[in-house]
């Protein structure tokens, strides 16, 4: 039994243990033939009854992939077979514990955390690869989803890699970044289209902490430095490794991709799980992300209030910075057309609360279309009875418009305990679904994924 207590254990979050393959899904709608190709999640989904407390991101990795092909869908779903997991396949048991404290039942020849490889999942040099911030990727089969092995880039990465790589519209170039509770923190990296380690930096942070997501343009790295700080001493007494201590502050280190120096913001404390996108303009960088105002990792919540769309002005000719919220409307997951990693963009796609809603439910319950320009915000809400995960666009083809194209998430159904992928006309996001693809199960409530055209 899991601990029915825990709500990372409960309703949609409790793990679905079940591996399999579905053929010719029933579709409500019509699939767009010009989506060829997967959406594949990933999530946390403990195969075994946890060792001690449970936090959401400790579970093992599952991959869920939606394959569409001329109109038609199938669905594959597999854990990643990490070394971790293999090892407690082999026991029939857990060994690992996890964020909440660690207690150990393993040989003494296995690292001290696992590997979980569940947090977001890319296409990447001709490979499918499943992200966890702590360690490095695992590399997939695209279609069997059968796990590889680790990929460090040939042997030329040793540490940890993000789970929010991104990927240089130019170049093809995959921008990241590792971090890691001792220095040095922060380590920026480049790497070509075809797999290559092109170029890594020290970035000298001044603090150990959990650093989930940044943001590039053509000419700057951009790394914020919120003080949910690490004490690894912790986890030996069995307590949480992260604590808040706001008397830090938030840094904003923008780093010149071209010579490595930083130039540092210093704010007062807040958190930023994910960014939307960062633009470069008249000589300050605009960045539009989820804010929110503290993060307590010390229990099975997040604490505080829910995140918000915030929008940051950094002024590198003077040093100066202008914040503001932009609405009242709670979000997360930001999304938007990736063609513009680096540029100006107008459109962000975000999970949310639905701000028409009369219970005012800060918990997920529609996904939003925020138009920058106008300030407008569209809903897409199934009904009471759903809730949506991350949405992904997909454009129409390379050469369309920037909300041209579809917006796909899968939705979860708490009336038939089922989950759906469901394809929305991003031109006209609030009308009813172009398509919807029908599971006879659940996919447990996961982090990210992303489109990965079949070519």
């Amino acid at each position: 039994m899991y601990d029915a207590a825990n709500p990372y254990l409960t309703g949609n979050y409790a793990p679905w243990r079940e591996e399999g393959d579905a053929f010719d899904l029933e579709v409500e709608g019509e699939l767009p033939r010009e989506l060829n190709g997967a959406l594949y999640r990933i999530g946390p989904n403990p195969h075994f009854k946890p060792l001690g407390r449970y936090h959401w991101f400790d579970g093992d990795g599952m991959v869920h992939a939606f394959i569409l092909r001329d109109g038609r869908a199938a669905y594959r779903n597999r854990y990643v077979r990490t070394d971790g997991l293999k090892a407690e396949m082999k026991q029939g048991r857990a060994l690992f514990g996890g964020l909440l404290g660690n207690p150990r039942e393993m040989p003494a020849d296995m690292p001290p955390f696992k590997n979980a490889a569940n947090t977001n999942i890319i296409g990447y040099a001709n490979r499918l690869l499943a992200l966890f911030e702590a360690a490095s990727p695992h590399e997939l089969k695209p279609l069997t989803l059968e796990t590889v092995g680790l990929f460090d880039f040939g042997g030329k990465l040793q540490g940890p890699v993000t789970a929010h790589p991104k990927f240089d519209p130019v170049t093809g170039d995959l921008l990241f970044f590792g971090y890691q509770p001792f220095p040095p923190y922060v380590t920026w990296y480049r790497a070509s289209s075809d797999g290559k380690l092109l170029e890594s930096r020290p970035i000298d942070t001044g603090l150990p902490v959990m650093m989930h997501d940044f943001i590039a343009t053509d000419d700057y790295a951009i790394f914020f430095v919120c003080p949910s700080v690490f004490h690894i001493e912790n986890a030996a007494a069995g307590k949480p490794m992260l604590t808040w201590e706001p008397q830090h502050g938030t840094k904003i280190g923008v780093m010149n991709r071209k010579t490595g120096d930083v130039k540092w913001f210093q704010d007062e404390a807040f958190y930023v799980f994910h960014f939307l996108n960062a633009y470069e303009e008249n000589g300050s960088l605009v960045v539009d992300g989820c804010r929110m105002e503290s993060l307590d990792m010390s229990g099975t919540s997040f604490g505080g209030k829910p995140p918000m769309a915030w929008r940051w002005n950094l002024n590198m000719k003077d040093g100066s910075m202008r914040q503001h919220q932009i609405d009242d409307v709670s979000n997360e997951f930001p999304r938007f057309d990736e063609r513009l990693a680096g540029r100006k963009h107008r459109y962000g796609y975000f999970a949310g609360g639905n701000p028409g809603s009369p219970e005012k439910d800060t918990n997920f319950k529609a996904l939003l279309k925020r138009d920058y320009q106008t300030g407008k915000l569209e809903v897409h809400d199934l009904g009471k009875n759903f809730a949506p995960g991350e949405a992904v666009f997909v454009p129409r083809n390379a050469k369309s418009s920037e909300d041209d194209g579809w917006v796909l998430a899968v939705w979860y159904d708490a009336e038939l305990n089922r989950s759906e992928m469901v394809v929305l006309d991003a031109q006209n996001f609030a009308a009813a679904p172009v398509a919807r693809i029908k599971l006879q199960h659940r996919v447990p409530w996961g982090f990210h994924g992303n489109w990965v055209p079949a070519q």
